[in-house]
């Protein structure tokens, strides 16, 4: 098979790998594609906590595709089964999965791209939010993330104020069903209109999802007394300064709403399955540029430097 090697910083190249063979327990995939995920930019750009090269396929962890070959024990798919995967190297042809940890797609989603962990992540972020009808919820950051969460506020009856840097962004904002945008410039600007749209009471719910400090105090400037701030941005490159006077102050409860058990990210998957087949959320409009393994450097560059346009790249075999 083929499969892509990041072998130094900003460096990758397509080599040929021996498929991978499952074990007890585990099914192997012929993939389809794999969706690029911003969690990605540290191992492409260098830390000093990284070794390379790395292996063969990864970071790779938002697949889908056919299953191709079982292990032994293997009950809940068949080969031929189309699934969405919660697996760690697939930038390659193949990758392995145990089998607890696939989700079958069905007919309705036939030949449609469907990366499920992060559309599994907005699921689960969007249930810890406890969204319902009625409340003002403010969405900081509308990249991929930020704008399935628009959708599925804007679903749940909330009032959407959307927050982002680009005027792209504010534009898919809105096509997703933003009430209102500002942009993502000035800090005190920013809280005396959301001031203003919420009649000086803020908002029920913030989430975050840019992964950035001055955003995340922005949020809890932006959150109701007795309100939710849910972080949802990767916030995983350094410390952070908060303002805890603030949150203390107000009552704020603050939730880290990245899941970090496996069957929990299972869960969301399933959820999103059901939430794209029945119409609830529609993420097709936020696939905006698709690669090949042999232009996958291309494609971690712009995902670094996010070019006019950019929300969700996938890679595609």
């Amino acid at each position: 098979m083929k499969t892509a090697v990041i072998t130094a910083p900003e460096q990758v190249e397509v080599q040929e790998a021996s498929l991978p063979e499952p074990q007890e327990g585990q099914v192997r995939l012929r993939l389809e594609g794999c969706g690029l995920c911003a969690s990605n930019i540290p191992v492409w750009e260098g830390r000093e906590w990284f070794t390379y090269p790395v292996a063969a396929g990864n970071p790779g962890h938002e697949g889908w595709g056919v299953v191709d070959a079982l292990g032994a024990g293997v009950e809940n798919v068949k080969p031929g089964d189309r699934v969405a995967a919660l697996s760690y190297n697939s930038y390659a042809q193949y990758d392995i999965a145990d089998a607890d940890k696939v989700v079958k797609l069905p007919e309705a989603l036939a030949g449609k791209p469907f990366p499920g962990e992060p559309l599994g992540c907005a699921m689960n972020i969007f249930k810890r939010s406890d969204i319902s009808a009625g409340q003002t919820v403010t969405i900081l950051g509308v990249g991929f993330l930020g704008a399935l969460l628009v959708q599925l506020a804007k679903n749940a009856g909330a009032r959407v104020i959307a927050i982002s840097q680009r005027e792209f962004s504010l534009e898919i904002a809105r096509e997703c069903g933003a009430d209102e945008t500002i942009q993502m410039d000035d800090h005190y600007k920013i809280i005396e209109k959301v001031k203003e749209l919420t009649g000086e009471k803020f908002c029920e719910r913030v989430i975050e999802c840019t992964g950035k400090e001055w955003p995340l105090n922005l949020a809890g400037e932006l959150t109701a007394e007795r309100g939710k701030l849910i972080i949802a941005g990767f916030h995983q490159d350094g410390m952070r300064q908060v303002n805890i006077q603030l949150w203390n102050w107000r009552g704020i409860d603050v939730i880290n709403a990245h899941e970090r058990d496996p069957q929990e990210y299972i869960k969301g998957m399933r959820a999103a399955v059901k939430a794209v087949a029945d119409g609830t959320l529609n993420p097709d409009k936020l696939y905006t540029h698709t690669y090949t393994l042999a232009n996958i450097g291309k494609a971690f560059d712009n995902l670094k430097t996010r070019p006019d346009g950019f929300v969700k790249a996938l890679i595609t075999y």
